[in-house]
């Protein structure tokens, strides 16, 4: 990217992130919805901390700029972007847990079981888990109904036993026998790969795009999801907690497998330029409409926190 194209593009993800950020907040506000009895403050406070804290906002941000290249409505999109987000949050206050990965830090601020404590950290993942299938199947949430069905339940599959939870299972497994390379790449595809891959699948859903494109905008999440993980695995070798806002090195204290343990940092370089030219090359029927989804691919992949 050249410095101008570059810092457009930060200014339309930061842009984006306050959009989200401030759906978010109207979600996770103390009015109650039809059908609730009411919203106990301590576990509202409790996920307002596990989703208010700042972060990128990467999940929603392809979620909202796939809906605007395809046609989608951008409140619609938005409201879907809140959903995933909430589900992206819940993994990470569950995964923080001192039963799972035993974080104290998360986006620079005491995750929430810290903040809190464990059995209210555990209910706020629940509570955001059920509110993003209520935001997605909600009228307010406006698309055919059909969309919003294929949504939830694609949504149901990248968070699920065959996603990013199967994926989670698996990670633990891996403290106990390291798996093989075909075992790293399908860990990762599941547990962090699924939900960015939903992201991307999700604005043709909601624009209600051909089954060719959806196909094209699902891979493109895929490769964009290998990218963030290898670029994750390269920062928890060669970047620090201060800059990371979350524990460095944890991946190789645990003795844990990754691409990176296996073939070196400068084969994991190598091959997430081979991703962000794979990613490219999906989007070239789209042309300059596409450009920010391209930038995208490249920040994800060059991101230094």
């Amino acid at each position: 990217m050249n410095p101008d194209s570059t810092h457009s593009f930060a200014a339309r993800l930061e842009t984006t992130a306050q959009k989200v950020a401030a759906t978010l907040e109207a979600l996770l506000s103390d009015t109650l919805l039809d059908g609730e009895i009411a919203r106990p403050a301590h576990l509202l406070a409790a996920m307002r901390h596990g989703v208010l804290n700042g972060g990128k906002r990467l999940r929603p941000f392809l979620v909202v700029e796939t809906s605007r290249l395809l046609g989608a409505p951008e409140p619609a999109a938005m409201r879907v972007a809140a959903a995933l987000e909430c589900i992206h949050c819940y993994s990470l206050i569950h995964d923080d847990l001192p039963s799972m990965d035993d974080d104290d830090l998360r986006r620079g601020q005491p995750t929430v079981h810290v903040a809190f404590d464990e059995a209210t950290a555990i209910l706020a993942g629940d509570a955001l888990l059920t509110l993003a299938f209520d935001i997605l199947s909600s009228p307010e949430t406006a698309l055919p109904a059909e969309a919003r069905l294929q949504l939830v339940n694609q949504l149901a599959r990248a968070a699920g036993i065959g996603g990013m939870v199967g994926g989670q299972a698996l990670d633990l497994d891996a403290e106990r026998v390291t798996p093989d390379e075909a075992g790293i790449v399908r860990l990762q595809a599941m547990k962090t790969g699924a939900l960015l891959r939903y992201a991307c699948a999700a604005g043709a859903l909601a624009a209600r795009a051909d089954d060719e494109t959806l196909a094209r905008m699902t891979r493109f999440g895929e490769i964009v999801g290998l990218a963030f993980q290898l670029a994750d695995d390269l920062l928890d070798v060669t970047s620090d907690t201060a800059t990371l806002g979350k524990a460095a090195g944890k991946d190789a204290g645990r003795g844990k497998g990754t691409l990176v343990s296996l073939h070196g940092v400068a084969a994991a370089r190598q091959r997430l330029d081979g991703l962000v030219e794979e990613a490219a090359a999906l989007l070239e029927p789209f042309g300059p409409e596409a450009e920010t989804l391209r930038q995208a691919a490249r920040f994800i992949a060059r991101r230094e926190s």
